[in-house]
């Protein structure tokens, strides 16, 4: 994939679309706040369930492909802050996630070339959080409160 390339471009405008769509749907109603972040957060468990079954399942557990970088924290942290709105997993997945998942976006690393499978799991991964993130926090659902940005720096 060309870096902001049409395919790029039009996979970044897809998901800003879509980030923009639900946080709207969010705001203007209340009813359909539970089943959106819901929604989000139980669909980033199986996109990333799904990822760990199809990539230990070729390559194997090893030391080097553990799930520990900074994405993975933040995409579990996104994914229980939705599930269950705890205020510091919000706060959290607000500083840390949005921002790493918005750089990941724009600079993707893919492992494969796309529409392969690990390039569609980036995406879907990535964006995820983002949206996630945005429908908490800009939807209205779980507002950041006074000193959130220390309490996130202090988790990181």
């Amino acid at each position: 994939m060309k870096l902001f390339g049409p395919l790029h471009l039009s996979l970044l405008a897809a998901i800003a679309l879509a980030g923009f769509v639900l946080v709207w749907l969010c705001r203007r109603f209340e009813r359909a706040r539970r089943p959106v972040r819901l929604l989000l957060g139980g669909g980033l468990v199986v996109n990333e369930v799904v990822w760990l079954w199809f990539r230990y399942s070729l390559e194997g557990v090893h030391l080097w492909n553990l799930p520990l970088q900074l994405c993975d924290v933040t995409l579990w942290m996104t994914a229980f802050a939705c599930l269950t709105l705890v205020r510091p997993l919000v706060e959290f997945a607000y500083f840390a996630g949005f921002a790493g998942a918005a750089m990941a976006l724009l600079t993707p690393d893919l492992m494969r070339p796309w529409p392969q499978y690990p390039a569609i799991y980036f995406f879907v991964a990535h964006a995820g959080i983002a949206i996630g993130i945005a429908v908490l926090v800009v939807g209205r659902i779980a507002p950041l409160r006074n000193g959130a940005v220390w309490r996130a720096f202090g988790m990181l």
